[in-house]
């Protein structure tokens, strides 16, 4: 008989092989059994029959805000809202303020996890043209899940937008950079042609397909160019899955589960300013390609971008309200609702949100449930349905596009590194995040 910090009990558990109904032996916050005797013992026994076992699902696109913009979100709000949406890992995009760019700040940032977050946080480092000579070593630094480009849409310094540039990233280190792909030139030439006060629906034609075809494709090259690889964040066009097919030697690809969910112009009448995101929703035509790249297996990753703003803000009319919308509490629920929908299956979901993430930022010991693998699980109820409502949102911004929306499937429990740290909708066992470890 052996004795475990934690067993689930009789869950449907996704291991690399597939799906089988097994018990699970959790010691010292790592997976110490995948069958564990009805006679073990354990400190604490979950009973997950009729209950997915998932791996530690990862929210790969999160901005939590801090520093600079704590009203909207901070640290210990962004990762207990992960920990209630079932994620036991989030990535930290570096557009804070100051943003995340050198040895301070990045010192600073994992100070701050250690210190507030619920579930496990990697870093994003921004690349600049000031700071570029540097990112070899930054994006070896601890914590750091690689280097994040701002190719468009970014303000100040960090946004690095001309060919030269980028090639100049790209020669400096050698992990996948991430990159927002949206043409700076067309969005700047394109500028003239709207104003404040227009239909929010607006957003989708001035930031085009073709804003985001450009940008991947020159990105794409410089990719072919370096032989560095490059994955494109948020996906959003018919467009891009077509040429992006030809490129996967070098370029991987993520897609948000808002791109696949709210379509225009419907979410633009009924959502107003709460619709506002970069790279815009978009028609069905291009959730459409997006649902079947999906199925496909061209993309890689489905995150949030949870980006949190002020629901006053937001409010405001085109061009005055920000881009951004919240996502991470609410990303497993609305894919969950999507699988049983018949659009994915769990293992897909899996792949997309676990292993794959795992995978694509070298999180070694994450993303499958395996012998000495990290003790972090996402416990589902896959037919329980219920309403998204804009209380359940633990944010400070206090919204959700998806107020409202009736699903099926939820989050019963977030165990990060063996810890029960969200159980039936209430943050357990708060402040156990760490920094996670990636490979060099």
């Amino acid at each position: 008989m052996a004795h475990y910090d934690l067993i689930i009990r009789n869950g449907l558990v996704y291991l690399p092989w597939g799906r089988v109904e097994t018990s699970l032996g959790l010691r010292g916050g790592r997976i110490a059994n995948l069958n564990v005797s009805v006679r073990d013992e354990a400190d604490e026994v979950i009973d997950a029959h009729g209950l997915h076992v998932l791996p530690g699902l990862v929210d790969a696109h999160v901005h939590l805000r801090e520093p600079g913009k704590e009203e909207a979100e901070t640290i210990a709000t962004g990762t207990e809202a992960a920990a209630l949406g079932g994620i036991a890992t989030v990535l930290e995009m570096p557009n804070t303020n100051p943003p995340v760019v050198d040895d301070a700040t990045l010192a600073w940032q994992r100070q701050r996890i250690a210190e507030t977050a619920h579930v496990d946080v990697g870093i994003y480092v921004g690349a600049t043209h000031q700071n570029t000579p540097e990112l070899a070593r930054l994006e070896q630094a601890p914590g750091v899940c690689g280097v994040k480009v701002f190719a468009g849409s970014s303000t100040g310094t960090l946004m690095v937008a001309d060919d030269a540039g980028i090639e100049a990233v790209l020669r400096s280190g050698h992990r996948r950079v991430s990159f927002h792909a949206e043409d700076e030139e067309r969005l700047r030439e394109r500028r003239g042609h709207f104003h404040p006060g227009q239909p929010y629906g607006c957003h989708a034609q001035w930031r085009d397909p073709e804003c985001a075809l450009r940008a991947t494709k020159r990105i794409a090259a410089l990719a072919r160019k370096t032989g560095r690889p490059v994955h494109i964040l948020h996906v959003s066009t018919e467009e891009e899955t077509a040429f992006l097919a030809g490129e996967r030697a070098l370029v991987s690809t993520e897609v948000l589960a808002s791109h696949l969910t709210l379509t225009g112009p419907e979410c633009y009448e009924r959502l107003g300013g709460r619709a506002v995101v970069n790279p815009p929703l978009r028609d069905q035509r291009h959730a459409e390609a997006l649902w079947k790249a999906i199925r496909c297996g061209l993309i890689d990753v489905v995150s949030s971008d949870h980006a949190p703003h002020e629901a006053a803000l937001k409010n405001k009319p085109w061009l005055e309200c920000p881009s951004g919308l919240t996502g991470v509490q609410t990303l497993l629920p609305v894919m969950l609702n999507h699988v049983n929908m018949g659009r994915l299956s769990m293992q897909r979901l899996v792949d997309l949100m676990a292993t794959g993430p795992a995978r694509l930022y070298g999180m070694a010991t994450k993303g499958r449930i395996a012998l000495g693998q990290d003790a972090d699980f996402t416990l589902v109820d896959l037919g329980r349905s219920w309403r998204i409502e804009d209380s359940w949102i633990a944010s400070p911004a206090g919204w959700t596009p998806y107020d409202g929306m009736v699903v099926r499937g939820a989050p019963i429990a977030t165990i990060v590194r063996g810890q029960v740290v969200m159980q039936d909708g209430a943050l357990r066992t708060p402040n156990r995040g760490s920094v996670v470890r990636f490979l060099p």
